[in-house]
């Protein structure tokens, strides 16, 4: 009797061990069966897979989890055109953005990437309005124009090392007028200053160095003016205006010939001497090309 309990103990433990050991292979088996199934929802040719929104939004993050970002974007843009009432449309118009954001590399390449990132997100804000990603889009535009006055700066530098003076001078100039309010604005604006020097308008640069000590005072590129300035003598201000003469004289009646005519000749010319403390505005040929000094820093 006892050797018939204890062979029944053994069965009992045998049964219960061979269970419990092929439980973790049907889990396994189960497992296996939903990837499979899911793989092959999400690699479908169907017609009715590509229509589906939640198979083509998998698609999109799965291409822009591995940096494949171009695919990525003919995912997104497929969603919208199909979608775009979906309560996931702002989400795709938002991946859109950040997927040009990503595509762009750095500083020194193109930046047409980025200003795709910017008319995306302005776009998924106009027409996604109060959406949870206008935030995160709004944050995401302001990194695009960080990355672009960065850029900018970078270029403008570059001509400015290669004695392309007047080129550097623009660049920093469209850096002061776009994005006077990034932290790259002090070292642009006193590169202008340097550019100016450089091209013989020190007058020019002088006021755009107060200008610096003036709006970006403790600043690095501050700090670094100050011995230009003092070059420069550290004098105030100037303003230049350009004034339309009254009495216009035509320039075919100032020559080797005006006496023939009735035009006048230049000893009938007035001598207007100028007064001291004048602003003396560069040559053209310092500058390498005639201009109309409107304003300081530009050129008309």
């Amino acid at each position: 009797m006892r050797l018939l309990k204890t062979c029944l103990y053994l069965a009992a433990t045998l049964v219960v061990s061979v269970a419990c050991s092929s439980t973790p292979k049907e889990q396994a088996t189960a497992k296996k069966a939903v990837g499979g199934t899911d793989e092959q929802i999400f690699l479908g040719d169907t017609i009715e897979k590509n229509y589906d929104p939640n198979v083509i939004m998998k698609r999109g993050e799965a291409f822009f989890e591995k940096e494949e970002y171009a695919e990525a974007l003919v995912e997104y843009n497929h969603f919208l055109d199909l979608h775009r009432t979906h309560i996931l449309a702002p989400y795709a118009a938002y991946r859109i953005g950040e997927t040009h954001f990503k595509m762009a590399k750095s500083i020194d390449r193109d930046p047409d990437p980025m200003n795709k990132a910017i008319a995306a997100l302005e776009r998924m804000r106009r027409d996604f309005p109060g959406s949870r990603y206008e935030t995160q889009a709004q944050q995401k535009i302001q990194e695009c124009h960080d990355w672009l006055a960065q850029a900018h700066l970078f270029v403008g530098q570059f001509y400015y090392r290669r004695g392309s003076y007047l080129a550097a001078a623009h660049r920093f100039e469209q850096i002061m007028k776009s994005y006077p309010d990034k932290p790259v604005a002090p070292d642009a604006l006193y590169y202008l200053a340097m550019s100016y020097h450089e091209l013989g308008a020190d007058d020019w640069a002088r006021d755009n160095l107060l200008l610096l000590a003036e709006k970006y005072p403790g600043s690095k590129a501050q700090k670094d003016s100050t011995s230009l300035l003092a070059k420069l003598g550290g004098a105030q201000k100037g303003v230049l205006v350009a004034k339309k003469s009254d009495a216009s004289v035509a320039f075919s009646d100032i020559g080797p010939t005006a006496g023939a005519g009735n035009g006048p000749s230049l000893a009938d010319l007035p001598v207007v001497s100028a007064p001291s403390g004048t602003l003396r505005l560069p040559s053209a040929n310092a500058l390498g090309q005639a201009f109309t000094p409107c304003r300081i820093g530009a050129w008309c």
